[in-house]
């Protein structure tokens, strides 16, 4: 089966990687991947370039993704300009990494998109083609007979087939009208229409019985991933209550809802619509769209989601969104169609049966005009590879996707599947990823400046609006204390350093020891007791109030169950790269990268720092799984070849930059949608070998007059459905068994 894959599948060098094709003094050209795809922003990298005192002139090709450099040799040498060039495109990473994708994913031919039909609709064809087959069976159409064209045309068999066949016959003309070439229903119309002409109509409608029953286990499992993704992130309830205009109250039909509705919802209920809040304030448990552990408290003049649970309290919402436009409906949609972000594998199937379609029709003109016998020209036309590779491909990754739902865990598209299947390397993020998201307070320090009181109570009003894992700590020491939240000013967040905020005109920074410095403000006072602190472990919160140092807090987050396991069954699956790429301090990232054993670390990290990590790894030969909460992760989540976001504190940055996302917070679940990815692969390498062994076999057999078109057709269609079969298994897989 590999050999299938290796024919169908050429694995490509790293997008980023650079090659030098050609060098002179002063002069070099160098070919990389990402070029191909940087047409639109070719006027910028050339200036980018050119700006460099050391480049003269820079003229590239998006078609051989090629780069031609004239430079001052007395100011840089070869590999200077490699690292400049290097730096240059790597500005444009992101585009290029989308465009790719966007690329790849693009159909050769224009296909009928199974899933926009309902079971439904499959299911009663199939019940009127089967019957119908019984039903002239019976009667004696079965037979070939002479008769005239009028006739042939006319016979129940023939108007039956012609009935069942439109959405076939619209597809196989479409792509020849869009495309300029056949897809896999023109190559079935043909025969359907070839069948119908020579008097063998019941050999078309058992080709149309057999595609459709194939056609009708797609849709079924498309479906049930469909289903599955809406029951775990759905809204669920079918009523709401309606606040009338005087005032009362009246339960209504959720599809009733109109956007500026004001509708009300108290402790318990379900939010079903996006909106903002006019009146009375709750705590909301969020977890479903954001995954936030915490409730979080919402008042008046305040966004809220779909699918989000009130735990007390009693709101007014006004209706912004409704259907199929709120936030959670978005959610479904990124992930439930699974056919527009089709795998690599799959499009390289696609081409490669599509250019296999007009062989056929080449093979039934030559065996036509060596034989002349119909018979064995029309079975040409009857077996092809593209339906049974096609819906095999479309099944088993609906299937993975279904599955993978059913389990808490959504993958956005068939790409991500194969993506994850073949990543070898992992990187992690730490807060809110590896460790629980949940941190404590468990130390406070003053300078004497500041009571415990004081310093709590600054360090609150400046995380009260952050949703950062430390910020919640923060947030739940000083309620527990029964401390006030002083008024202050707006809160300005400075990334991978901390926050500001203004109170009582004066200006408050809450951050780690680096951002203390950049201001000047000497923390040396407490150097001895921060030591001691971090020695245990806790993560350290400095806190100063205009230029004086005020105290530190101590906050430790325990590591994340079953984290260590997660790992040692990642490794166990072949991951042989495993990072921690976290903003926190060297002494903490050490300390966890020994615990859990990994192979690299990097700490104090921006987010474009793990970004740049990630990019560094793939121009290197890596095929990268990021994993991260998404708070300071999205950008390094987009570039890695699939980001997974998982933690207490996701956000809907993470949902919309990561391609999978683990909503249940359980580490197993990773090496457990692995394993079930890698086994989505296997089966379509069996897949395809089935598809191909089989119908070549009968080709053959047609070719030389062994196999009647009747049986031909049975043949064919027989593949297409063993091989959905196959891929139905992965509905069986048990995602949470142990990785043997």
């Amino acid at each position: 089966m590999k050999g299938v894959e290796t024919l169908l599948k050429k694995k490509s060098a790293p997008l980023m990687k650079l090659e030098v094709v050609h060098s002179l003094k002063g002069r070099i050209r160098i070919r990389s991947r990402a070029l191909k795809y940087l047409e639109e922003a070719r006027d910028d990298l050339i200036r980018s370039m050119e700006a460099i005192d050391a480049i003269e002139k820079c003229q590239f090709s998006s078609v051989t993704g090629s780069m031609l450099i004239n430079y001052r040799s007395e100011l840089a040498n070869q590999d200077d300009v490699l690292e400049i060039i290097e730096t240059g495109i790597g500005v444009f990473s992101l585009m290029a990494h989308k465009n790719e994708r966007e690329v790849n994913s693009q159909l050769t031919v224009q296909e009928r998109r199974i899933q926009q039909e309902s079971v439904s609709s499959f299911v009663n064809r199939v019940g009127i083609t089967g019957l119908s087959l019984v039903v002239l069976a019976i009667k004696g159409y079965g037979r070939y007979q002479p008769m005239s064209m009028y006739k042939r045309l006319t016979t129940p068999a023939s108007l039956m087939s012609l009935a069942l066949s439109t959405s076939i016959f619209k597809s196989g003309v479409e792509s020849l009208k869009v495309n300029k070439r056949p897809n896999a229903d023109t190559l079935t119309m043909t025969a359907i229409l070839t069948a119908i002409l020579t008097g063998r109509s019941m050999s078309a409608l058992m080709t149309i019985l057999l595609s459709d029953i194939a056609e009708l286990m797609t849709a079924y499992t498309m479906e049930q991933t469909r289903e599955a993704i809406s029951d775990m992130i759905g809204t669920g309830d079918e009523e709401v209550t309606l606040v009338k205009e005087d005032g009362t109250l009246k339960t209504i039909s959720i599809d009733a809802v109109q956007v500026e509705d004001i509708i009300s919802v108290q402790t318990g209920e379900k939010i079903n619509v996006d909106g903002v809040i006019v009146s009375g304030d709750a705590f909301i448990d969020q977890s479903a769209i954001t995954g936030e552990y915490f409730p979080a408290q919402r008042k008046m003049g305040e966004m809220v989601y779909a699918g989000t649970v009130i735990k007390s309290g009693q709101i007014h919402i006004r209706t912004l969104k409704i259907g199929e436009d709120t936030t959670v409906a978005r959610i479904v949609h990124l992930v439930e169609d699974a056919a527009s972000k089709k795998a690599q594998i799959q499009t390289y199937a696609d081409r490669f049966s599509a250019q296999l379609i007009p062989l056929n029709f080449a093979l039934a003109a030559v065996v036509f005009m060596a034989t002349k016998n119909v018979n064995r020209a029309l079975s040409m036309m009857i077996i092809d590879y593209s339906c049974g590779v096609r819906l095999s491909t479309a099944t088993a990754l609906s299937a993975c996707i279904h599955n993978a739902a059913r389990n808490g865990v959504l993958i956005k598209g068939g790409n991500y599947v194969e993506m994850m299947a073949e990543a070898d390397s992992v990187v992690l993020d730490k807060t809110g990823t590896m460790t629980e998201g949940k941190p404590r307070v468990l130390s406070i320090l003053t300078t004497g400046v500041s009571t415990e009181r004081n310093l709590l109570e600054y360090a609150a009003a400046a995380e009260e609006d952050s949703s950062h894992p430390l910020a919640h700590a923060i947030m739940e020491r000083a309620r527990k204390a029964g401390y006030s939240i002083p008024n202050h000013g707006m809160t300005d967040v400075v990334v991978g350093r901390g926050v500001t905020t203004t109170v009582h005109d004066g200006l408050v920074r809450v951050g780690n020891k680096k951002f203390m410095k950049e201001n000047d403000i000497d923390v040396s006072v407490l150097d001895r007791e921060i030591q001691s602190l971090e020695k245990r472990g806790e993560n350290i919160i400095y806190i100063s109030l205009d230029d004086q140092f005020l105290g530190v807090l101590g906050v430790h987050d325990a590591l994340k169950e079953n984290m260590k396991k997660s790992l040692n069954r990642l490794r166990y699956q072949g991951f042989d790269d495993i990072r921690l790429l976290t903003g926190d301090v060297e002494y903490h990232a050490e300390k966890m990268a020994v615990r859990m054993n990994m192979d690299d670390f990097e700490s104090e990290l921006m987010p474009e720092d793990k970004a740049k990590t990630v990019l560094q790894m793939q121009s290197a030969g890596s095929s990268v799984m990021m994993i991260g909460d998404g708070i300071n992760d999205a950008p390094a989540l987009a570039y890695a070849d699939v980001g997974v976001a998982i933690g207490n504190t996701r956000t809907d940055v993470a949902i919309e930059s990561a391609d999978v996302t683990i909503t249940n917070d359980d580490p197993l679940l990773i090496p457990s949608a692995v394993q079930l990815t890698r086994k989505t692969m296997s089966i379509i390498r069996e897949n395809f070998g089935v598809v191909i062994g089989i119908n070549s076999l009968g080709i053959v057999m047609s070719a030389v007059g062994w196999l009647p078109v009747f049986w031909g057709s049975v043949l064919h269609n027989s593949s297409t459905i063993l091989v959905v079969l196959n891929s139905g298994r992965l509905l069986l897989h048990d995602f949470e068994r142990r990785i043997q």
